[in-house]
């Protein structure tokens, strides 16, 4: 008897619209729109207004499902001075909706923003589920993922991208990155050259027609991406974690080593090491180029 009468104030709640204003921030389809769950659609018809980053990729999925709702610009570049009216909206009543080109809002864009100010003035916000390219990559990598990182996009600069990933080699667990594809040779590239010893996955097209998984050890994988030519779709690529024996080394050369790359240098040549072979250790060390490395060497 009481579940009856829960479902029939919830029921009865949706048919009024809710009670008050609401933040919504609503997961959409990474790539099949079929995967658009009932409560997404409800939430985006009952919407006062909804937000996103591109009118014209959110057009295409409301259209699909023939909802029509006012659509207004809320990306990177202008959410900083929409905060302040969104929140003025829900504090009036309205039911705002917010959603990416494709997955869930804050992950990787600007509504984590939305959310933070939202929370801090007190104002009601529900979290809409919907698909994920992040926990959708990781579970067709096959690597182990008790435990992962979730960096989003490295630098574009390889020095940058080595010094970053330098960083997160002593995270105990697997690192999941966006990229695009006209910079995934570099990328992969960039990777391999750090973790040498990891599998990594390129994870392509999630639930699209032509979504893959390739993976394989880091210097492989980077040969096989390179030997394709062009690479299409949106990408996610999954670092394997650190083995126990690589995260002890890694620990203990953090321990142990010297802080600066001109005390290594020093201590390299005091110790009588080869030029050659001492740029090509520090520069995996510190997460640098080896011939920026060589340059201070010479």
């Amino acid at each position: 008897m009481k579940n009856n009468v829960e479902a029939t104030d919830v029921a009865e709640k949706d048919a009024r619209g809710g009670e008050g204003g609401m933040l919504s921030l609503v997961g959409t389809p990474i790539g099949n729109l079929s995967d658009a769950s009932p409560r997404v659609l409800e939430t985006l018809r009952g919407a006062d207004v909804l937000l996103c980053e591109d009118t014209r990729v959110t057009s295409r999925l409301l259209a699909r499902f023939g909802i029509r709702v006012a659509l207004e610009r809320c990306d990177e570049n202008v959410i900083a001075s929409r905060v302040e009216g969104v929140l003025a909206r829900v504090a009036g009543g309205a039911r705002v909706a917010f959603v990416s080109d494709a997955g869930m809002p804050g992950v990787s864009d600007p509504g984590q923003r939305l959310v933070d100010a939202a929370l801090d003035e007190e104002l009601p916000v529900e979290v809409i589920p919907g698909p994920s390219a992040v926990t959708c990559a990781l579970v067709a990598s096959g690597l182990g993922m008790d435990h992962f990182f979730f960096e989003g996009f490295l630098p574009r600069k390889a020095g940058e991208r080595a010094r970053r990933l330098a960083e997160l080699a002593p995270i105990p667990g697997a690192l999941v990155f966006y990229e695009s594809p006209h910079r995934l040779v570099a990328t992969v590239d960039s990777i391999a050259e750090a973790f040498p010893a990891r599998r990594v996955a390129l994870v392509r097209e999630l639930t699209k027609l032509h979504e893959e998984c390739v993976r394989d050890l880091s210097g492989e994988l980077a040969r096989r991406i390179r030997e394709r030519g062009e690479v299409r779709g949106e990408c996610v690529v999954v670092v394997e974690g650190p083995s126990a024996e690589e995260l002890s080394c890694l620990r203990a050369a953090c321990a142990s080593g010297p802080a600066t790359l001109e005390e290594a240098i020093a201590e390299g040549l005091d110790a009588g090491e080869p030029k050659s072979a001492l740029a090509k250790r520090l520069a995996k060390q510190f997460g640098i180029p080896k011939s920026e490395v060589y340059d201070k060497l010479v």
